[in-house]
């Protein structure tokens, strides 16, 4: 389990089923799970797009409480975490409703064509 900065606030639950995944609590009961995929995408959006950070952050909280029981995932197909009873979101899940995009620049590469 790992705390992220972002969510020191909040109450972390332990679970053995998936110990490389943190679980976190809201005060209303609400949990969510961020992979560390998933986190490593997320500090991407901050160092890109780091004015509208907060509004992610604020929509992933909504999203949470709404559903009570989410899992954010980098990949929906393959999680990492495997957990009855929840959603499973991306980031994009999160960010396009927002109108927050980043330009994916990893390609392979073109010599050798």
């Amino acid at each position: 389990m790992k705390q992220y900065e972002e969510f020191k606030h909040l109450k972390i639950i332990e679970d053995k089923h998936n110990p490389f995944c943190t679980l976190y609590e809201y005060d209303d009961g609400s949990r969510f799970y961020i992979e560390p995929a998933f986190y490593t995408q997320l500090l991407g959006f901050k160092e890109k797009r780091e004015s509208d950070y907060p509004r992610i952050l604020k929509r992933m909280e909504e999203v949470v409480r709404k559903n009570k029981r989410v899992v954010f995932t980098s990949e929906y197909e393959n999680p990492q975490t495997e957990v009855e009873g929840y959603i499973y979101l991306e980031i994009s899940d999160i960010t396009d409703p927002l109108n927050i995009y980043v330009e994916d620049k990893s390609r392979g590469s073109d010599y050798g064509d």
